[in-house]
């Protein structure tokens, strides 16, 4: 069955639902809710994608998340995501939220913030592989072509963060 979103237009109101394939297809904004997951000594999950993924194949990325449901808030979005791909269940705060240009096409995106306190089960089929990083050794690797590009963008308006909120703790 067709994954279905909300269309959204320049300030994130609801245009219309449609499939998520035919919002990429035409170029039409949609919303995604990512998490910044890190454990209590502040360091960030990184994970590389599958080879066979359909999206950044092998690609490294900083972000846990993916599509906002119809009627699903950015937070329910977060939370879901994490669920889904690393079997946690925590608390996410939104950080910031932008128009992303994208890669492949618009979007805006949530960037949540969770502190991951419980051990983790990645899902296979979306992560290939992780590790725990600083936020210097991050720094230092999403300048790698390796990286999602959108994750390299949501990275420097990251940093760019004067004061970052504190973090929610796991559930």
């Amino acid at each position: 069955m067709a994954e279905l979103v909300e269309r959204v237009d320049e300030e994130d109101h609801v245009l219309a639902v449609v499939e998520r394939g035919e919002a990429i297809r035409h170029q039409w904004l949609h919303r995604v809710a990512t998490t910044v997951c890190r454990d209590p000594e502040g360091r960030i999950l990184v994970h590389r994608r599958p080879d066979n993924d359909s999206r950044f194949p092998g690609r490294y990325n900083w972000l846990l998340g993916g599509a906002v449901n119809v009627g699903e808030t950015y937070e329910a979005a977060a939370a879901r995501e994490l669920a889904e791909e690393i079997g946690v269940h925590a608390s996410t705060r939104l950080v910031f939220k932008y128009l992303c240009r994208g890669a492949i096409s618009p979007y805006w995106l949530g960037v949540h913030e969770a502190t991951i306190t419980q051990p983790i089960t990645p899902d296979a089929s979306e992560i290939a592989w992780h590790t725990w990083l600083t936020e210097a050794e991050l720094r230092d690797a999403i300048r790698s072509p390796t990286f999602v590009p959108d994750a390299q963008e949501a990275f420097t308006r990251y940093q760019a963060l004067a004061d970052p909120p504190e973090l929610p703790r796991g559930e």
